[in-house]
């Protein structure tokens, strides 16, 4: 018997998904339940191997930090849509026009059919399995495309999943970007792209090709604002945390800080002393996560090799000369010019340039005359200026005093905006996202009210029309 060749397998898995959900096209709730208690008991049996395979993969990751992401953070996301589906599922009361009455709207959440899921490799399980939960919570069936990045994860994904789903309920096509492209161009019910807002864009067109609606997850350059009123040393030790989880390799990570140039130094240097108390020698501890590859090692030396020879301040938390097993350490960039990669590019990575400002506006400013960025950080306790930049800015979300952490919150929703992606999921988003939310109007059988429209059409009719509206 000879072996399909796998992009030939997509369509024909399409095909079979959708035909086993066409058998069972409004799953019960106990049948959705029993799908995501399967991720939730798998993440628990392979909790050692989902931090094995993150660990083959980058060359060095701390185990803690792939169970707090990878395995707690599915763990929370299955429980906390367990807890609140039968809420989600019921149907919602909406208001009812007084002509219409004693009819009744009511908006019912039915499932799409099929979700094609293209994941990331930074995040590699919780970024696969955080959209199935919201698929199989919305009643839907899941086809799966995992990064070719992170092959040890791919893997161990595809054999959980193999061993613990019929294929016609979830399946996982790991390779490489041929399988991708092919992947994105299927009619989907819908698909959910997490990656670079270039490849983004590749994956919208393919889409649009079949009307296929999309979730797209992207990044782009997420600001830090400190506030003259921030306490610098708390500011400092929290946004260190946030750029050097996972090695800055989340696309959430702060990408770069706009700082009061008068506390420009002062901030730097507490950045620098934070990132050094949280990783000792972070060019050879394990707590401190390698950079994924050679590829993406070179290229974030070169943004920092080409600031240099522009002439940039460059502080190093340790020499890079020190770097082991690609562990980058924290570099931080004082006003480098605007022209540079490490301005324009997503960085992904522990490289933090700082930006001087002179004004509040001037820092407002700053932000909007960018891609409107997925995340953005606000240091500070006055109120006032803390309430214009959340009304003035557009992000994806926001963290106030601290950074990443919307992230973490399973009742809001996750999404970006403009460049930085479109649409949302998690908890009850993800639900929404992923449901087509059908209007159903129940007609009353006495008193029937709509007979006043019926023809034939009088005087009456007209002056009926006219008083409805007037009071409508």
């Amino acid at each position: 018997m000879t072996t399909q060749p796998p992009i030939e397998a997509l369509s024909q898995r399409l095909r079979s998904q959708r035909a086993a959900f066409a058998a069972d096209p409004y799953p019960t709730l106990a049948r959705r339940c029993e799908r995501i208690d399967r991720i939730l008991d798998m993440t628990a049996r392979y909790q050692g191997e989902i931090v094995e395979a993150a660990r083959a993969d980058f060359g060095g990751r701390a185990p803690a930090e792939t169970t707090m992401v990878e395995v707690f953070g599915t763990t929370a996301n299955a429980r906390n849509t367990k807890r609140r589906l039968k809420k989600w599922m019921r149907p919602r009361r909406m208001p009812t026009a007084p002509p219409f009455r004693p009819g009744y709207n009511r908006l019912m959440a039915q499932p799409v059919g099929v979700v094609g899921v293209i994941a990331p490799w930074n995040l590699a399980y919780n970024l696969s399995m955080g959209p199935a939960i919201a698929a199989f919570a919305a009643g839907n069936r899941v086809m799966l495309k995992p990064s070719e990045i992170t092959p040890a994860s791919a893997e161990l994904i595809r054999r959980m999943v193999t061993e613990n789903f019929d294929p016609d309920e979830f399946d996982v096509f790991p390779g490489g970007p041929e399988l991708a492209a092919a992947f994105s161009e299927l009619p989907f019910d819908h698909l959910l792209y997490t990656g670079s807002t270039s490849i983004g864009r590749r994956v919208a067109e393919a889409a649009a090709r079949n009307l296929t609606p999309v979730t797209l997850e992207l990044g782009g350059k997420s600001p830090v604002i400190i506030d003259d009123s921030a306490d610098l040393k708390r500011a400092a030790r929290r946004i260190a945390f946030a750029k050097l989880f996972n090695g800055g390799q989340i696309c959430i990570a702060p990408d770069y800080a706009l700082v009061p140039g008068s506390r420009r130094d002062e901030f730097a240097q507490a950045v620098v002393e934070e990132a050094r108390d949280l990783y000792p020698n972070a060019a050879t501890n394990d707590d401190y996560c390698s950079i994924v590859s050679e590829r993406h090692h070179e290229r974030l030396l070169g943004l920092l090799s080409e600031a240099g020879a522009a002439g940039t301040e460059i502080l190093n938390a340790s020499p890079v000369e020190e770097s082991h097993d690609r562990r980058l350490p924290l570099q931080i960039l004082l006003d480098p010019d605007e022209k540079l990669g490490v301005m324009k590019e997503e960085i992904f990575g522990p490289l933090l340039p700082i930006v001087s400002y002179d004004s509040h506006d001037e820092a407002i400013r700053y932000v909007n005359e960018r891609p409107r960025p997925l995340a953005l950080y606000w240091f500070g306790e006055d109120r006032k200026r803390r309430e214009e930049v959340l009304h003035q800015t557009i992000s994806g979300g926001v963290t106030i005093n601290d950074a990443i952490w919307h992230f973490a919150q399973e009742d809001q929703p996750f999404g970006g905006v403009g460049e930085s992606g479109m649409g949302a999921y998690h908890g009850e988003s993800g639900f929404r996202t992923f449901s087509k939310e059908k209007p159903v109007y129940h007609s009353a059988a006495w008193p029937y009210s709509m007979a006043m429209f019926h023809p034939p059409y009088s005087d009456r009719t007209m002056k009926l029309l006219e008083f409805l509206r007037r009071i409508v």
